[in-house]
């Protein structure tokens, strides 16, 4: 059965690997566990209720199960990958949206698609230095003309 497990908003990685540590160690019947990324505060654990409980003893971080099972159906949305087809070319002007180039423009020098990373030179600093980094981190400000 597929249960939820409480945790703090902003700890479910930390639970997740605790968790996944202690199944390995005391050889408990935890066959999965997934945090999707929308359901903040709670990750899901696939396994026997009493060893789920065994586990999340003494965990930090972690604030308990709800009882009731969840269907495959009830979380199938948060199992597929969403496909967000991102369209990126050479000499594209892009701005970094997240990390620690955060709010710096550049411009495109190789984009990726399988890897989905974009390769970029910032623009407004003293050399220019190429910089990979993944394409959810960038947001298209101008197309390359043709």
């Amino acid at each position: 059965m597929i249960y939820g497990v409480k945790t703090i908003a902003g700890r479910e990685k930390i639970v997740l690997e605790a968790l996944a540590a202690k199944a390995k160690t005391r050889e408990l019947n935890i066959k999965a566990l997934v945090h999707p990324e929308e359901l903040k505060g709670y990750i899901l654990v696939e396994g026997e209720l009493s060893d789920i409980e065994k586990a999340i003893r003494e965990i930090p971080h972690a604030r308990g199960i709800i009882r009731k099972p969840i269907s495959i159906e009830e979380i199938s949305r948060f199992l597929t990958p969403k496909e967000v087809e991102i369209e990126l070319r050479v000499n594209d002007l892009v701005e970094v949206i997240g990390g620690p180039f955060k709010g710096e423009k550049g411009k495109v020098k190789r984009f990726d698609k399988t890897k989905r990373e974009v390769t970029i030179e910032l623009l407004e600093v003293a050399i220019p230095i190429p910089i990979t980094i993944s394409a959810d981190l960038v947001r298209l400000v101008k197309k390359a003309e043709e």
